[in-house]
Formats: C-alpha cells, structure tokens, sequence
C-alpha cells in the first residue's frame, strides 16, 4: 500500500514538474528568446539558430544522456527520464500555453523559476527533465572533477556561445534565467529547512548529549572514537537540525563546555525518523539513483 501510495505521488509531482517546465518555456522564455543551461538551453540555443522544433530538439538532445543513464545509473530511472522528456516535449508542442510577458527582468526571473520548479518536481518524482546531471555524473567518474565544476564549465561555454549569437544582453538575462532555475531547484530539493549536521567532540559529552535531547529535543548519535594527540577514547556526538536550530544548539553546547569542538556540514537529504515535518515527507521520495541516503541506520534510528 505504501509502495503504491509512493508511486503515486512520484507520477503526480513528474506531471506537475512537466507543466510547470512547459509554461517557464513556453510562457516567457521562448517569447523573449532566452534560454537555460544544460541540456535544456543548448536546444533552446540551437532552436534560436536554426528554427528547428523545440520540442524535438529537447526530445534528441536529451535521448544520448537517457541512454548512457540506462547503462551507467540505472533502468527504472532511465525509464522514468525518457517518459518524462517525451513527455515534455508532447506538452510543449501541443499546449497551447500563453505568452505571459515579454517584460525582460519578469521573463528571464519568472521564467526560471517555472522551469526550476518543474525540474525540481520531476527530480522528486524519480526522473530528470534536463540530461546535464546525467553526463556531469558520469563525466566526473572519468576525468575526476566534481559534478558542479562540470556544470560550470559546459554553461560558460553555453552562455558565451549565446552571447555570440544572441547578444551579449540577451546572455546575461539567459544566465539571470540559469541562476533563478537553479536556486528553484535547490529550493524543491532542500526544502526550506536546509538540515546540517552537527558533530561534537566535547569531554563533557554526556551532559550535552542530555541538554539536546532534553532541552532541543532532537536526537542524538554517539560515536566512539579516540583522541588524535593522547588516544584517549571519548564519545562522539552527532546530531541533525535545521540551519534555524544551530545558534540555539550553539550557545546550549557552549554553556556545558566552551572548549567543545563543533563542526557544522549540510545535509541535502535526510529520511527516516521524526525530524521532517509532514508536508516535508510528502516530497522526500526522491528515487535513490538520483540521491543516495548518506545517512547511517544507527542516525536514523535516534534522530
């Protein structure tokens, strides 16, 4: 039933994300000739070049990635990507979608932000609208750079191709239109809690460990480790909160012992346990090939 219920949802957040992309293209990018990064914006470019269909631009450009995907990450995903992408590629040739503005600034932010949404929606729901990710995964296995460094590098030669043939101004706006598709998607993805995980090395660990538990009511992971200067062993505490909670936890540490030494690290997905709120679980089914669980059954168990 719960498999089921999953299911359901994955399918109705991918619909959503494929209108939502469809309206930030079509309802105010295309009319004022912008376009996005990755994949997306190089068949956006090539249609401002050549005149050629979107939709089929964004249907063979993408069907490369879904194909490496398929071998690489995995056949439930690639299955899901490639239905979505036909899909967005059938709702942008067939819906009649208006043309909301042709105000520059509306178009290139409000623009980003539909097809961010949509994005991120679909990343919710198990499947990818855009191959970028895709090729950066797999790119970074093979040459060892970061999937973001990646990113960066193929949309600076993206921008810097349309600034050519486009106009310098129409770029920038194009990369205004990236930045507010990007902050979109972490936004969906995220959440607004934005989690990070605290890590605390304190001698006085057992009080602090009382005070979070008792006082923040959040739950606690201890480790056992040793000291790197005497070996001495001493517990290791760790616990996730929002980035909210962290002054409070902060100051709550820094009463028991202010020589404790804290680290601080975001978190981009959590499951499990009882620190998400209810409207925070009905996104969390991320599909595990796009956003493997870092979080260890023990934290799970106690957070």
């Amino acid at each position: 039933m719960v498999d089921v219920r999953t299911k359901i949802i994955n399918f109705i957040l991918i619909v959503i994300g494929i209108l939502s992309a469809g309206l930030g293209l079509k309802g105010f990018l295309v009319p004022n000739r912008f376009i996005d990064g990755g994949v997306t914006g190089t068949s956006m470019l090539l249609y401002e070049i050549t005149g050629f269909r979107l939709s089929i631009l964004i249907l063979l450009i993408n069907t490369p990635f879904v194909i490496i995907g398929y071998r690489q990450i995995g056949k439930k995903f690639s299955i899901h990507s490639a239905i979505a992408i036909a899909a967005l590629a059938i709702v942008i040739f067939t819906f009649p979608y208006p043309e909301i503005t042709t105000d520059k600034l509306l178009g290139a932010i409000f623009g980003g932000c539909f097809l961010g949404l949509g994005i991120g929606l679909a990343m919710r729901g198990g499947a990818v609208l855009d191959g970028t990710e895709v090729v950066a995964i797999l790119t970074s296995r093979k040459i060892g750079i970061t999937v973001g460094d990646f990113i960066f590098v193929f949309n600076v030669v993206l921008f810097s191709t349309a600034a050519f043939f486009l106009g310098i101004e129409k770029a920038l706006y194009s990369m205004l239109t990236y930045f507010a598709a990007s902050r979109m998607v972490d936004f969906i993805i995220h959440g607004i809690e934005e989690y990070n995980g605290i890590t605390i090395v304190s001698e006085k660990s057992s009080a602090i460990r009382r005070a979070i538990l008792e006082n923040l009511g959040r739950g606690v992971t201890i480790f056992v480790g040793r000291s790197g200067r005497d070996e001495v062993e001493r517990d290791i505490l760790f616990c996730v909160v929002t980035r909210y909670e962290i002054p409070k936890i902060k100051q709550t540490i820094e009463e028991i012992d202010a020589r404790a030494f804290v680290t601080v690290q975001q978190i981009s997905d959590i499951s499990g346990g009882l620190i998400r709120s209810p409207l925070s679980r009905v996104f969390q089914s991320v599909h595990e090939s796009m956003a493997p669980n870092f979080t260890s059954n023990e934290n799970k168990r106690d957070s």
